[in-house]
């Protein structure tokens, strides 16, 4: 089975990106698939920081750690380096667009997009909010990773 790479990509890769790195490392896994798969936020803010602790609060609920992730922003070479980067939102998708150099291999879509009957719509940011606004997260980038690993294992046939 050929081998994929997977950037997921939020704002400060504290909350959104962290949590579908985690879910789909985990349907990748559970599918049998060779992946690749890191996050990276848009702006530098959090750069070597571990996720928000509601994050890893969420993803420890769903018995996974990314206790040890740490926060990365986007580059140029990421662009040659992934098969997908995914955004979170619109506002991703246009600071990816900026940072994209225009000659890498990586097919860039927002990450509810590939969801069936869930296109167009934005993971929400719970940066700001309760507890339970990272549980929403959590379903909604799971939602996305298993929609990616369905696409993904059509393409292995």
């Amino acid at each position: 089975m050929s081998s994929h790479s997977v950037l997921f990509v939020c704002l400060g890769n504290i909350c959104r990106s962290p949590l579908a790195e985690a879910a789909f490392r985990r349907a990748a896994e559970e599918a049998g698939l060779d992946v690749t798969v890191e996050s990276a936020g848009t702006a530098g803010y959090h750069v070597g920081e571990p996720p928000d602790m509601r994050s890893i609060r969420e993803a420890e609920r769903r018995g996974v750690d990314i206790a040890g992730y740490r926060g990365r922003q986007l580059s140029a070479s990421d662009f040659h380096e992934f098969d997908f980067i995914l955004g979170m939102d619109k506002s991703n998708m246009h600071d990816i667009a900026r940072v994209d150099p225009g000659d890498g291999k990586a097919k860039t879509a927002m990450l509810l997009d590939i969801v069936p009957g869930q296109e167009g719509r934005e993971v929400g940011d719970p940066y700001y909010g309760g507890e339970d606004g990272f549980a929403i997260t959590w379903n909604e980038v799971e939602a996305g990773a298993r929609a990616l690993v369905a696409v993904l294992l059509d393409e292995n046939g």
